[in-house]
């Protein structure tokens, strides 16, 4: 990655809304409402200290979705409508999020100018009530990747319950597998439950990364210079699909339709200061999973190198870097998820997602 595009993701926005993202105040709550649910946005302050907040939502007023810049006091700032009302031409599509990251240099630019002018006139700023979230990348191009095993306790914790039990040992490398991009899902949607097909679906609260150029063989060194932003994951899964179905192999159980709720948005590489940050899920409000990014057995620049080798990553590509321990399945007795349960996924500094089950028959 040239050094030019490194520091423009390092310094996103660092003037007016750098300065804003990075103030110190309470989180601003407002009320985000879809077809399927309403839920409380949490915006809570960033743990780096500069970046943006970048989101796909559809406006209060309705119509086709929208790319915003998410600020600390509950506004946001449509970069369509504002490089338009300052005469800006940007050169990525304004609705697609993937546009924006494979834009490079000249569409980071175009952000910060736009977002930083807008700044300045109280008025470009729109509330998020009334915005409906999506996933930040609602269809990606490519399947997920996922790590798997990636926290000591929950590589322990699951012994006992898995079905295949050739594994004893941790793997000297990351395990690597992929989920269908169908499973996408927004922050604040419904997560669907077929009973007919099976009742052990199961929670796996993860921290997501957003590649944010093009690469092969990178190396570990230079491995976090490829990384464009964060966000909350949920690697939903269905346990009895993942684990006996289909001949142990994980596709199927991991990529059923709507099983990777992902949001309310990316923050850029800057706003997230890694070694600060935990990986929370509640379910209906008792928290099950809780630890910190330290807590994790290959470190992202481990796992961007070793998947990199030999396979291109491109600018967009998502990675699910694993979830500790706290899952249902390995509870006594097994904790599944049922028709009305809640989700709430957290990555402190980040973002928080609330997800419903709901039974689709």
């Amino acid at each position: 990655m040239d050094s030019h595009r490194r520091q423009l993701l390092k310094a996103s926005a660092a003037s007016a809304v750098g300065g804003l993202l990075a103030t110190a105040q309470p989180a601003s709550q407002a009320q985000s409402s879809s077809s399927s649910t309403t839920s409380k946005v949490v915006v809570p302050p960033l743990s780096g200290k500069i970046g943006m907040r970048l989101a796909t939502c559809t406006p209060p007023s309705g119509g086709a979705p929208i790319l915003v810049v998410v600020l600390d006091n509950g506004k946001m700032i449509d970069l369509q409508a504002e490089a338009r009302r300052q005469k800006r031409a940007l050169p990525f599509d304004p609705a697609s999020m993937l546009a924006l990251i494979k834009s490079g240099n000249a569409g980071l630019e175009q952000v910060r100018a736009v977002a930083d002018a807008a700044m300045k006139t109280p008025s470009a700023l729109l509330p998020v009530e009334g915005a409906r979230f999506m996933s930040p990348i609602p269809r990606p191009d490519r399947n997920i990747y996922c790590v798997g095993w990636n926290y000591l306790d929950h590589f322990e914790e699951g012994k006992a319950a898995r079905f295949d039990k050739s594994t004893e040992k941790l793997p000297e490398h990351p395990v690597f597998f992929t989920k269908g991009t169908h499973t996408m899902n927004g922050p604040f949607d419904p997560i669907p439950h077929d009973p007919g097909y099976s009742n052990t679906t199961d929670w796996e609260a993860e921290l997501a990364v957003i590649i944010g150029q093009t690469g092969r063989n990178i190396s570990e060194a230079q491995a976090m210079d490829y990384v464009f932003g964060y966000a909350p994951y949920n690697d939903t899964t269905v346990r009895e699909a993942q684990q006996k179905l289909h001949g142990g192999q994980w596709f199927k159980g991991k990529s059923l339709d709507g099983h990777g709720p992902m949001g309310p948005w990316i923050v850029t590489s800057a706003g997230v200061k890694l070694d600060d940050i935990r990986v929370i899920c509640r379910i209906n409000g008792v928290e099950k999973q809780n630890a910190s990014y330290k807590q994790m057995y290959f470190k992202i620049p481990r796992i961007i190198a070793e998947l990199s080798r030999g396979l291109t990553l491109e600018a967009g590509d998502i990675i699910a870097t694993g979830t500790p321990s706290g899952v249902g399945f390995a509870r006594k007795p097994p904790e599944f998820l049922k028709h009305g349960d809640v989700i709430e996924t957290e990555i402190t500094g980040v973002g928080i997602m609330r997800n419903t089950i709901r039974s689709e028959s």
